[in-house]
């Protein structure tokens, strides 16, 4: 039997296991089959009963940290979104809940040093499968991160102390905002038609349609999502569609088998009043768009913190699907603020583009998360 020392975490309304880099082995494949083992993948039965999974897309998930190396940054930061049924791990994206993870897991982990820290450490991760900059600001007490607190985040089931996230362009990074080079692009789907969608890159490549381009109204839950297998196929032929328009897969069947977790398809509406997974009214005052996102080809509990960034950076491209949905028409002007309303509540984003040189960049976008270590020792490998 082997064992590890790692960290079970929940960043956001995900949750995750977390491992320092020296600890695993350096050869990819042997690191993949032994992770895929500590989480208990690849499951017939998508129970993933033994091992530390979760059996949903939110608590399948690695971490992978180490000290870094470049100059400006305290931290990489490599995250894995396990297949539950299929022996994969896609490294392709983001996740923005455990961003929120990540700087306390660093300090636990003893790679970010907060001798002579105030109430906050500023920790500065690289997030390696995308190039972006994270700063991730930790509250401490003693030299620890500080947990308890009075905030509380829709689709997380206790108070906890803000950990403020800023997502910001890296000067390196040249990913094109828009792969495309258009606000909207019309995807030619097969056996469905014509779709307008807005593909971009910000947090992690996301595809926004409208909700009535499937028959849906924005307001969907799980259950009545992740239990129509005919919708989700249509939705998977849609982002395998898109995938191969933005240039991440060479054909259809290759972004479905290789690259599940990304881009993620979300679906928009314009705001309504609409109740929640936990049964709590939202009344169309609360929020500026009706927003679900998929995951791993299940429908997202709350919405994913890489999609809410996505969102909030499309909310302020003129005539984008987003700012359409938010503004009624195509006249829009670029707003720095969203009040999103997703499957369990509510969630505000900040986000600033600009126009350079003929191109959108995104400049930065703002997210306030929580975390806590939910378990610290070994994990244990047969």
């Amino acid at each position: 039997m082997k064992r590890l020392p790692a960290l079970y975490m929940r960043g956001g309304t995900s949750k995750g296991v977390f491992f320092n880099a020296v600890d695993l082995p350096a050869d990819a494949q042997q690191r993949d089959a032994l992770l895929l083992r500590v989480i208990g993948s690849p499951d017939p039965y998508r129970k993933q009963s033994d091992g530390m999974g979760g059996a949903t897309s939110s608590t399948s998930k690695v971490v992978v940290l180490s000290k870094s190396q470049r100059a400006g940054y305290d931290v990489d930061y490599l995250f894995g979104a396990v297949a539950i049924d299929a022996p994969l791990i896609d490294w392709s994206g983001n996740c923005g809940n455990l961003s929120a993870a990540v700087g306390p897991a660093a300090i636990h982990m003893g790679l970010v040093d907060t001798q002579g820290a105030g109430d906050t450490v500023p920790v500065r991760i690289r997030q390696v499968n995308i190039g972006q900059r994270i700063v991730a600001h930790v509250p401490v007490a003693d030299g620890l991160p500080l947990e308890a607190g009075d905030f509380q985040e829709d689709g997380v089931a206790f108070g906890s102390a803000e950990i403020g996230l800023e997502f910001i362009e890296d000067d390196d990074h040249d990913t094109a905002l828009l792969p495309t080079g258009h606000v909207v692009d019309i995807l030619n789907i097969p056996g469905i038609g014509r779709i307008e969608a807005t593909l971009l890159t910000a947090g992690n490549p996301t595809v926004f349609i409208e909700a009535a381009a499937l028959g849906l109204s924005g307001k969907e839950l799980p259950e009545f999502v992740n239990a129509d297998a005919a919708l989700l196929a249509r939705c998977e032929t849609i982002r395998a569609t898109a995938s191969v328009m933005m240039g991440l897969a060479t054909d259809t069947a290759n972004a479905t088998q290789e690259r599940p977790a990304t881009p993620k398809l979300s679906w928009v509406a314009p705001p309504a009043s609409y109740i929640t997974s936990a049964g709590v009214m939202v009344e169309t005052h609360q929020i500026d768009v009706l927003a679900r996102i998929l995951s791993m080809g299940r429908l997202h509990h709350a919405f994913t913190g890489t999609g809410a960034i996505a969102l909030a950076v499309a909310a302020a491209l003129p005539g984008s699907i987003v700012a359409r949905a938010m503004q009624g028409s195509s006249e829009t002007h670029p707003r720095n603020t969203v009040r999103l309303g997703h499957v369990s509540g509510r969630l505000s984003i900040g986000a600033t583009v600009r126009h350079d040189n003929g191109r959108w960049r995104m400049e930065k976008a703002v997210l306030v998360r929580s975390a806590r270590l939910i378990m610290s020792g070994w994990v244990h490998q047969p």
